[in-house]
């Protein structure tokens, strides 16, 4: 089923499948659209219970029309759809999103799986050299650089159709999103609060500031396994959607 979902700051568009029971919440990236799982929906058991969306001004969803925060997006999604219980699947600035509606809404989460994750509030170095290029091509809104930009820095293993894609699409909702997008509540010192089994992958091709900020999440959660998956970039979702896919299942199951 798809529906146009009502948030602070405009409508999502967004995908619900499967039967009643533990759901599976799959959170895009900034550098992509919720198109990024298809290739783990499709191998997922056509029982589960799955919801993506696209966040406002990505994908299939409208440019927001005022303020908007993503966590408070989330919630309004599994709001909407009833969702009392899920497996938050969240890639890079997605996985953000995934760790603060554990710290936010605990109870609503049974398990989290984090793939190349980013926090909002970690430390992210000011001098590397991605920082510097990506704000001075943002404030010229220059889209054709963004882009180059994104497929030099989290395409190391190659910038197949795919790639280009998601790339392409997520500068599209970075720019119509603007400054419109506030930042969610601090979570990086709040990490050891997260109780629920994690799983966190990372490409050892990854951006460097990226694998630096996984280990520094892997290190303040209580319950967190990482799987560091050779020859991968940031793409994740496009590299191993197999390997998601049976992490998602599996913990489909401790949640049943």
């Amino acid at each position: 089923m798809e529906l146009m979902v009502p948030v602070a700051g405009g409508v999502v568009w967004a995908e619900h499948r499967g039967a009643q029971g533990a759901a599976v919440v799959m959170l895009h990236p900034g550098w992509g659209d919720s198109s990024i799982w298809d290739g783990v929906v499709s191998r997922l058991p056509e029982r589960a219970r799955t919801i993506r969306y696209d966040a406002p001004g990505y994908g299939r969803s409208p440019a927001p029309t005022g303020p908007l925060a993503a966590l408070t997006n989330l919630i309004e999604v599994l709001d909407r759809l009833d969702i009392k219980e899920a497996v938050v699947v969240g890639h890079s600035g997605g996985g953000a999103t995934a760790v603060g509606l554990a710290l936010a809404q605990p109870n609503r989460v049974c398990s989290l799986i984090l793939v190349a994750p980013g926090i909002g509030d970690y430390p992210w170095p000011d001098d590397d050299p991605y920082m510097q290029e990506f704000e001075a091509l943002f404030a010229a809104g220059d889209r054709d650089g963004l882009v180059g930009l994104g497929k030099r820095t989290w395409a190391a293993a190659g910038d197949g159709p795919e790639v280009e894609a998601q790339m392409s699409s997520g500068v599209n909702g970075m720019l119509r999103q603007g400054d419109l997008l506030s930042p969610d509540p601090p979570a990086f010192h709040r990490l050891k609060e997260i109780r629920v089994p994690t799983s966190l992958l990372i490409g050892d091709l990854d951006h460097p500031m990226v694998v630096d900020c996984a280990n520094e999440i892997d290190a303040r959660l209580v319950d967190c396994r990482v799987i560091t998956v050779q020859g991968a970039d940031h793409m994740l979702p496009l590299r191993e959607p197999q390997r998601i896919a049976e992490l998602v299942a599996a913990a489909l199951t401790r949640c049943s």
